[in-house]
């Protein structure tokens, strides 16, 4: 998304925030087979030809959810994959023997012509274009994974965008986390700085808002619906048994992020580290109150119980925050700090470095002054001298100076 809207900032957080859907897209792949409760038969949801002519129930959520992850799965891995491409090529000249054939396989010929990079860009921005839509309907059809039952508390429409908003709320707080932690321990401050951070922050805020909008609307609609099961099941959810985990959710996802609007909360590393990690606790207790409250309480009050978490639950629960560590050690990124010096020279400028050069304008610029010095009869140092602007111009990038010039010059 922020590809997109053409936000250059991006640059110190699309890796990160890549890698991390990676990552938790590999676990999601997980839930459709523990969700099915019969994982020994889990290609029965693969649509194939087979002697008991089975086929997959199409009118499935669960059905839906591996298609959605598959598919997100794949865009995401591409995604990831084309923006690597320049760097595997520099692996590639700086390597030898098989790891050069390796990274040559993978850089796909890269060679850093202009044609290259405009099929690159092109490739990123239709893939980009790809995904934004995917984030879309991935969340929409986890969110009719509930939408689609009768139970009180999940029936509801308005599941789709408020799914959406939080995905892209407990996203960027999740990759916060990683990148602070990232941040100190390889030394990046010269790469993320606060300003990409203040703008992470800022976007935490106006999903949160949306997110916390959302909240306020379930119980409008299940007060201005009129149905009665509807208006006990969010009840019960704010001044039931469950009440504290509903507070819980509010305070951390509603409330907490409102604090972003100081300067000096939206600054500060460790006031934003603590943050992103209240948000992530209430984004879990999110999908804890939808999925417990309404499950615990429906519509047989005999059925009516206290939910208690046995040791599945707990391995279920453990299992992702274990294969993310594990995943992205695999990781090694080594970093260098330096300091140059910066030596005032008579030569014209020769390299164009991060910025579009200018060695050839500036080269016939100084010929120019030369041939003015012959024809008014003067010291070519003098002329550049008296010619000189004295006081700083922003028009000016990264020019020598010239009065120093001259002086050692003359």
């Amino acid at each position: 998304i922020l590809l997109l809207f053409n936000q250059d900032w991006r640059s110190a957080i699309n890796r990160s925030a890549e890698a991390m859907t990676l990552f938790a897209v590999m676990c999601a792949g997980l839930f459709p087979i523990i969700h099915l409760g019969r994982p020994w038969v889990v290609f029965f949801i693969l649509p194939y030809p087979n002697s008991m002519a089975l086929w997959p129930q199409f009118r499935s959520p669960l059905l839906w959810d591996v298609f959605a992850v598959s598919t997100y799965l794949t865009v995401s891995l591409l995604f990831w994959f084309t923006g690597l491409i320049p760097d595997l090529a520099t692996l590639r000249d700086r390597s030898k023997g098989t790891a050069k054939t390796i990274y040559g396989l993978f850089a796909l010929g890269w060679r850093g012509s202009a044609i290259h990079w405009f099929r690159y860009e092109m490739a990123y921005i239709l893939l980009g274009g790809m995904s934004a839509p995917l984030v879309v309907s991935v969340h929409t059809i986890v969110s009719f994974d509930f939408a689609v039952s009768l139970l009180p508390g999940w029936h509801t429409t308005i599941f789709p965008p408020y799914f959406v908003a939080g995905a892209v709320f407990s996203g960027f707080a999740m990759v916060m986390t990683l990148l602070l932690i990232c941040r100190y321990l390889l030394n990046l401050h010269n790469y993320i700085t606060i300003k990409h951070l203040e703008n992470m922050n800022k976007i935490i805020l106006v999903t949160g808002s949306v997110v916390g909008y959302a909240y306020v609307t379930e119980f409008f609609i299940a007060w201005y619906s009129g149905a009665l099961y509807e208006k006990f099941a969010f009840m019960n959810r704010a001044f039931g048994q469950y009440a504290w985990a509903y507070w819980i959710m509010v305070s951390c996802n509603v409330i907490t992020p409102q604090l972003f609007w100081f300067k000096k909360i939206r600054t500060s590393i460790p006031l934003m580290f603590a943050l992103s990690l209240v948000v992530n606790i209430g984004m879990w207790f999110e999908r804890f109150v939808i999925i417990v409250t309404s499950l615990a309480n429906d519509f047989l009050p005999s059925s009516w119980d206290f939910f208690t978490p046995t040791w599945v639950d707990m391995g279920t629960i453990l299992a992702p925050f274990m294969t993310l560590p594990m995943a992205s050690a695999v990781y090694d990124i080594p970093n260098i700090e330096c300091q140059s010096t910066s030596v005032v020279t008579n030569t014209a400028l020769t390299t164009a470095y991060r910025g579009a050069g200018r060695p050839e304008a500036t080269a016939a610029a100084e010929r120019a002054m030369d041939l003015f010095a012959v024809a008014v009869g003067m010291d070519p140092a003098e002329v550049r001298r008296q010619v000189d602007l004295h006081s700083p111009s922003r028009d000016r990038i990264s020019r020598p100076a010239t009065r120093d010039c001259a002086r050692m010059v003359q």
